[in-house]
C-alpha cells in the first residue's frame, strides 16, 4: 500500500505521507503542507475532512455503525459495566480493577460537596434561565474556587482536578433543575453510587421518602454511558481546542457545554420532543407527517432519524430502543406524546423509503423519550447529555495536553476587499 500521496500545486510536485491508524484508517498528513507549497492551505468548511489530531479514545465507523471506547465495543460495555467503570477507561485508558473502581468512586464523592458561594451564583439567574446557560456558567465559576492551574505533568494534580469536576457536575445539575421548580437543594447521599445518588438529587422532595427505581436507574446508566464520548464533535473539538491554549479543565469544559448548546448538536433530543409535541398539537395524525417527511418540497423535517455520522442504525440506538421500553412498560405511562412517538418509529422501521435510506431512529430519538417518561423537564434534556458526555470531554482534554499539542490555529481563505484608500470622514 502506497505510504505518500502526490499533489501538484502551481506545477510544483509536493509529495505528503499517508498515515495509517491502528483500524486500517488512512490520512495525509498535511502539516507541511503551506511551508512546502509556498503558502498553500487546504479549504475544508466544516472540518468534514480534516483529522484535527491522533487520538486513543474512540474509534467510530458510520458505515457500518460501529463504536468502540478504548477498543470495546459499545454494546458490550452498556450490557457489563457502569457508567463510572466507562469513565475510567475513557480518561485513563484501561477498565479499573476493583479497588481502583472503588477508590475512584470514594475520591469523587470527597469531592462532590460545592462551595456555597456556588448557590449565590445560581440564585442570581432567574427560573427562567436555560440550564445550559446556566451549567455552562456554573462550570466556568468553579475556577474561581480553584484558582491554580493544574499541573499536567503530575498525575496527582491532573486526578485531583477529574475528580473535582465529576463530583461536582451532579450537584450542579441537579441544583439546576430544582431551581427553576423551587424546589430546596438536595446535597446527595454519599452512601448511593453515582448514578442513584444524581437522580436522587433531581428528585427527592423535602416532605417524603425518596426510593430508587432499578428500571430508572440502569435506563440512565446506559443513556449516560452511550453519550460518554464520540470522537471529534463540535462539542469535544472545542473542549480540545480551548485547552490547546492551556485553559484549564473546569474552564474548557465549561466551553464545550456551550458548544453542545445548539440545536445542531446536543439540542436534538429536546428537538424531537418539540417535533412530537407539534404533531400532537395538529391533531397526532402520524401517516401524515412521515408523508410530510417523504415529500421534498415540504419545509418539515423528521428530527431524531438518521445521523450525521451512522450510515447505518445506530448502535447506541439499538442499545437504548430495549431501554427505553422497558421504562415505558414499567412506568406505565399513557401519555399522548409517547404514544406519537412510538407510532413514527413503528412506521419508520417499516417504511420502504426510510429502510431503504437508512433513516432509523436515532439515539436522541429515544434518549428524548426516556427522559420525558422519566418526568425530567425537556429544556434540561440537554444537560443530561453533557453530565454523560463529560467523561470524554476529560479524557480528550487529558490526552490533549498529555500529548503536548500546539495551540489550535485553523487558517482561512481571505475573500474580503483588497487594499484600498483610506476616505476621511467628510468625503465618505
Amino acid at each position: 500500500m502506497a505510504n505518500t500521496a502526490t499533489i501538484e500545486v502551481n506545477g510544483k510536485k509536493i509529495v505528503l505521507p499517508v498515515i495509517e491508524g491502528t483500524e486500517n484508517e488512512l490520512a495525509i498528513d498535511i502539516s507541511n503542507l503551506r511551508s512546502e507549497s509556498g503558502g498553500v492551505i487546504t479549504l475544508d468548511p466544516g472540518y468534514k475532512n480534516t483529522g484535527s489530531c491522533e487520538s486513543a479514545i474512540t474509534f467510530l465507523d458510520g458505515e457500518k455503525g460501529i463504536l468502540r471506547y478504548r477498543g470495546y465495543a459499545i454494546e458490550e460495555l452498556a450490557k457489563k459495566v457502569d457508567f463510572l467503570e466507562v469513565t475510567y477507561l475513557l480518561i485513563f485508558g484501561e477498565l479499573p480493577t476493583k479497588s481502583q473502581n472503588d477508590k475512584f468512586h470514594e475520591d469523587i464523592k470527597a469531592q462532590s460537596a460545592v462551595d456555597e458561594d456556588i448557590k449565590k451564583i445560581l440564585d442570581a439567574f432567574p427560573r427562567t434561565a436555560h440550564p445550559m446557560g446556566i451549567i455552562s456558567s456554573l462550570t466556568s465559576a468553579l475556577t474561581a474556587f480553584n484558582p491554580s492551574s493544574v499541573n499536567v505533568n503530575s498525575e496527582e494534580d491532573m486526578y485531583k482536578a477529574i475528580v473535582k469536576i465529576l463530583g461536582k457536575m451532579p450537584v450542579l445539575v441537579a441544583w439546576t433543575m430544582r431551581k427553576r421548580q423551587g424546589l430546596p437543594f438536595d446535597y446527595g447521599d454519599e452512601s448511593l453510587g453515582y448514578v442513584e445518588n444524581l437522580l436522587k438529587m433531581m428528585f427527592s422532595k423535602p416532605n417524603s421518602c425518596y426510593v430508587q427505581s432499578k428500571i430508572l436507574v440502569d435506563a440512565l446508566d446506559k443513556l449516560l454511558i452511550l453519550h460518554a464520548d464520540h470522537e471529534q464533535n463540535c462539542s469535544t473539538s472545542t473542549v480540545r481546542i480551548v485547552g490547546s491554549a492551556h485553559a484549564g479543565l473546569f474552564a474548557s469544559i465549561s466551553a464545550g457545554i456551550s458548544a453542545l448548546w445548539g440545536p445542531l448538536h446536543g439540542g436534538a433530543n429536546q428537538a424531537v420532543l418539540e417535533m412530537l409535541q407539534a404533531i400532537e398539537a395538529d391533531g397526532g395524525d402520524t401517516k401524515k407527517y412521515m408523508a410530510k417527511a417523504k415529500d421534498k418540497n415540504d419545509p418539515f423535517r423528521l428530527m431524531g432519524f438518521g445521523h450525521r455520522v451512522y450510515k447505518n442504525f445506530d448502535p447506541r440506538a439499538k442499545i437504548i430502543k430495549k431501554a427505553a421500553d422497558d421504562v415505558l412498560d414499567a412506568l406505565g405511562i399513557d401519555d399522548p406524546i409517547l404514544a406519537i412517538a412510538k407510532g413514527l418509529e413503528k412506521e419508520a422501521l417499516e417504511d420502504p423509503y426510510f429502510v431503504e435510506r437508512k433513516l432509523y431512529p436515532n439515539v436522541d430519538f429515544y434518549s428524548g423519550i426516556i427522559y420525558r417518561a422519566m418526568n425530567i423537564p425537556q429544556e434540561m434534556f440537554t444537560v443530561m447529555f453533557a453530565i454523560g458526555r463529560l467523561p470524554g470531554w476529560i479524557a480528550q482534554w487529558r490526552e490533549m495536553r498529555l500529548r503536548k499539542e500546539p495551540i489550535g490555529r485553523p487558517r482561512q481563505l481571505y475573500i474580503g476587499a483588497t487594499e484600498r484608500p483610506f476616505v476621511p470622514v467628510e468625503e465618505r
